[in-house]
């Protein structure tokens, strides 16, 4: 089979393999973008992941702020998260195919060796690619725990599946209380679901400080979300009126737990089972992550991998900072950058009362022996939350106890997202208390509130 020849190959449409194909194209490199699914142009982020998911909450949270939740406001957001994605995709394709350089190319990619790479298309159609650059974003899908019945039982979704139900499930069942679950627990609570969300562990949200982790409890109890800790599950199946079962060990004791849908949100697994990397002479971790260095290439010397794939943090702009640190080695005109460089990355949960966070937390500084101040406050004390009537949640920040420096901001409160990246700014400068204390910031705002909680 004769091969076709580009300069570089990239596997996989996500957020930094579409941007590194649309900036190679333009410096008028030959770039071969492969992509296994129509369905995925664009990427996790605007099909099943980000966009689509943050389209639902914000709908979920006006049809219950209007007191219009159930069925109807359900459907009214399915359609618009549909409208969304599909224009989105579409202008994702448009975008890199219509680019003279570029070539979007339909298929399933397994190396055939490390520069070159065989692609079967959808009707089994074989065409072989060779690239003198190649690289692998082909992201991460949603892992299935081996618990009997959860693969063949009608009603059990993963976090793709969820965002495409045909209607509103009356009763939820979420079996995993990290933040993917916590959002499609607060996501479906608002839009009037009985949602009760399953946790392994017997502490809630480990990870958290104790205060931060029991406001975020607080916030999703009072939405109706039921939590149970200490829910081994051991089996899924059909129930005898035509629900869904899920049979668990709260506490060593047997439970069973009835529902319309069950969410599996037991995090997420890169996709290289089906790309044939030893072939090229890539290695994987026991996670099944590509393994990098700091300069995301891999054990091949001309291949790299970019995003969820590579087993870095899974956010969309992580993948457009890997984005940035593979341009770095490729334009003589680009800075030198690399993961070492990467600093104070922020990350956002939309729950139904937003909550973002950046740096250390309390129970880090403690572990790290740092001799730190801890400052905290209620969101009703900020003058925003009370006029727009949403006052539910807690302001917290670690600094140094001597010289002010900010450590780490944890946020539970309106607009949490917007604001986090104000004190992101602030830490990249190295800003210390006072000066956020002093900063100007319109009124009545949220942001605002940084003056009180660094006073």
């Amino acid at each position: 089979m004769a091969a076709t020849h580009y300069d570089n190959l990239i596997i996989g449409f996500g957020k930094g393999g579409k941007t590194l194909t649309t900036k190679l194209a333009s410096e008028g490199e030959q770039v071969a973008l492969v992509e296994r699914s129509r369905a995925m142009y664009g990427g996790t982020c605007i099909n099943i992941g980000c966009l689509p998911s943050k389209s639902l909450i914000i709908d979920a949270q006006s049809a219950h702020r209007a007191g219009e939740p159930g069925t109807g406001s359900f459907a009214r957001a399915m359609a618009q998260k549909t409208a969304l994605t599909d224009a989105l995709r579409a202008a994702n394709y448009n975008k890199v195919a219509s680019l003279d350089s570029a070539t979007v190319i339909d298929g399933t990619a397994q190396f055939a060796g490390p520069h070159s790479v065989r692609v079967t298309a959808e009707n089994g159609d074989e065409q072989i690619i060779e690239a003198d650059r190649i690289f692998i974003n082909t992201g991460a899908s949603p892992r299935i725990p081996d618990i009997p019945g959860l693969r063949t039982t009608p009603g059990v979704y993963d976090s793709t599946g969820m965002l495409s139900l045909p209607e509103l499930p009356q009763r939820v069942v979420i079996i995993g209380a990290g933040f993917i679950g916590l959002e499609f627990a607060s996501m479906l609570a608002d839009f009037g679901s009985e949602v009760t969300v399953l946790q392994r562990s017997g502490r809630f949200l480990a990870q958290e400080d104790e205060d931060v982790a029991q406001a975020i409890r607080d916030v999703l109890e009072q939405q109706g979300v039921r939590l149970v800790l200490n829910a081994v599950t051991t089996e899924v199946a059909i129930g005898t009126d035509s629900a869904v079962t899920v049979r668990a060990e709260v506490d060593g004791e047997p439970a069973d737990f009835a529902a319309d849908a069950v969410l599996v949100a037991a995090g997420r697994t890169p996709n290289t089972a089906d790309l044939n990397l030893q072939a090229a002479g890539v290695e994987t971790d026991a996670r099944g992550a590509i393994v990098v260095d700091e300069q995301l290439r891999t054990t091949a010397p001309n291949i790299w991998a970019l995003g969820d794939v590579n087993g870095g943090p899974q956010h969309t702009y992580i993948s457009l900072d890997d984005y940035r640190v593979v341009w770095s080695q490729l334009s003589e005109r680009a800075k030198p950058y690399s993961r070492a460089d990467r600093r104070n990355v922020p990350s956002c949960v939309f729950l139904h009362v937003p909550y973002a966070r950046i740096g250390i937390n309390e129970r880090e500084a403690v572990e790290r022996d740092l001799d730190v101040r801890v400052r905290v406050m209620p969101t009703a004390a900020v003058p925003k939350a009370r006029v727009i009537r949403e006052t539910e949640g807690l302001l917290k920040a670690v600094t140094d106890a001597e010289t002010g420096e900010i450590l780490g901001v944890m946020l539970l409160c309106p607009e949490a997202y917007e604001m986090i990246n104000v004190v992101k700014v602030a830490m990249d400068m190295g800003a210390h208390a006072e000066e956020l204390r002093d900063a100007i910031f319109t009124h009545p705002t949220m942001t605002e509130a940084l003056n009180d909680l660094f006073a």
